[in-house]
């Protein structure tokens, strides 16, 4: 077999990096596969580190190799995909080393589901993606544009997908933020039929691009044979972006939000974005009269200051005035903010609790129309109050048998 090339590396080493692995691969012509590591677990699972190396070689049909793994505690998954990744760069072959997919990441996750709240984490980085299910965010993005470096996203690709296949998020949403099309094209490869429950697809600017993504993806699952839902969240990230936002958001059936991102926003107008925020009022507004036209979730950017609570509180207060549904977070700590104060007050349920009821005893009695004290209900209201009722049930601010409480006091 001729090669190109006879040498590649993938991973990360050096100080700081955990739960991850550098591995340098090197074919031959003869001599069998040597593989080298070097771990501070090796009295322990060196034998099984080397056993599934050699695994994946053999699986990949190369017999002569000298393989060195530089391990700083990788877990299977992780080294499958670095070594993957190395092999890839090495020969041509359509052959994929998968993970198993456990039960408990045999979910998928419906179109109106609540999403507050999505968890940036950066594709090629597996030591913020072991436990980020812990915190309970609404949906856990792993990240292949702007978190990922150019000569590094082709590994992550593998990381990404065998992340989304054996890591427990605990229910989360398992979202993956492409590259920009056409470039994003080939992560599909990578994430379609393995396990994603949502895409964004960065900097949006037409219709079009939604329809290329989908003409890719759904060739994927014909050709996996898979029926998975997958969803779609166009992010809008510049001024022309902002004016085709009712065309991005009713693209296809499969998009299920619409995202706008500031940073680049912001750049694009010549603008610098502040806490206050009027330099993208305009374009929040736009997203979210899109979304709610096209009736989908608006969601909001990201809040970047970490260490702000207060400023967070207030950014999270105001997007909620505008519309927005959700936001993006790049913080753990920032979860906990973003649930309490997207959540209706209470005032809110008070109100949206007497409406519910007033609806269901006037269906109970045959009613017509649906009065509350001497105001006419309309549908679209009864709509919103039993919306803020899921919502505070599932942020733990109402019970969900607030209504036997509720008759039982009359």
């Amino acid at each position: 077999m001729d090669f190109d090339h006879k040498t590649a590396t993938a991973g990360n080493k050096g100080e700081g990096v955990r739960s991850d692995c550098y591995v340098s691969l090197e074919l031959k012509d003869k001599g069998g596969l040597n593989i080298i590591v070097n771990s501070k677990v090796n009295a322990l699972y060196g034998r099984d580190i080397r056993q599934l190396a050699q695994s994946v070689l053999t699986y990949f049909h190369i017999q002569h190799a000298e393989l060195t793994i530089d391990d700083t505690g990788a877990l299977p998954l992780i080294m499958m995909a670095r070594i993957e990744a190395a092999v890839k760069k090495l020969i041509k072959t359509e052959l994929e080393y998968l993970p198993d997919i456990p039960d408990f990441n045999l979910y998928q996750t419906p179109k109106d589901r609540f999403r507050f709240s999505r968890l940036y984490l950066p594709g090629n980085t597996p030591r913020l993606m072991i436990n980020a299910g812990i915190h309970k965010p609404d949906g856990i993005i792993l990240d292949l544009e702007d978190a990922v470096a150019p000569e590094k996203k082709y590994e992550a690709s593998f990381v990404v997908r065998n992340a989304l296949r054996s890591i427990n998020f605990y229910g989360a949403e398992r979202m993956v933020r492409i590259n920009q099309i056409p470039a994003g094209s080939a992560d599909l490869e990578h994430i379609v039929g393995h396990n994603v429950n949502l895409i964004l697809v960065p900097k949006v600017e037409d219709a079009g691009q939604i329809h290329d993504v989908n003409e890719r993806i759904n060739a994927l699952l014909q050709k996996k044979n898979i029926n998975d839902n997958i969803w779609l969240m166009p992010i809008i990230e510049s001024a022309r972006g902002v004016m085709k936002s009712f065309e991005i958001a009713a693209a296809a059936g499969n998009v299920v939000a619409l995202a706008i991102g500031l940073e680049d926003y912001t750049a694009d107008i010549g603008a610098m974005r502040t806490q206050e925020g009027t330099e993208s009022f305009f374009a929040r507004s736009m997203v979210v009269n899109a979304a709610k036209a096209a009736r989908i979730q608006a969601i909001d950017s990201v809040y970047s200051d970490i260490s702000n609570m207060e400023g967070l509180k207030q950014n999270v207060l105001a997007s909620k005035l505008l519309g927005f549904d959700g936001m993006g977070c790049i913080h753990p700590r920032q979860i906990r903010v973003i649930h309490d104060y997207f959540a209706p007050e209470e005032a809110e349920i008070e109100k949206a609790r007497k409406i519910v009821n007033a609806f269901i005893e006037a269906t109970e009695k045959g009613l017509g129309v649906v009065a509350l004290g001497s105001k006419m209900i309309d549908p679209p209201v009864v709509k919103r109050a039993q919306k803020t009722i899921d919502l505070a049930i599932k942020t733990g601010k109402l019970d969900s048998r607030w209504r036997e409480e509720m008759t039982a006091k009359i």
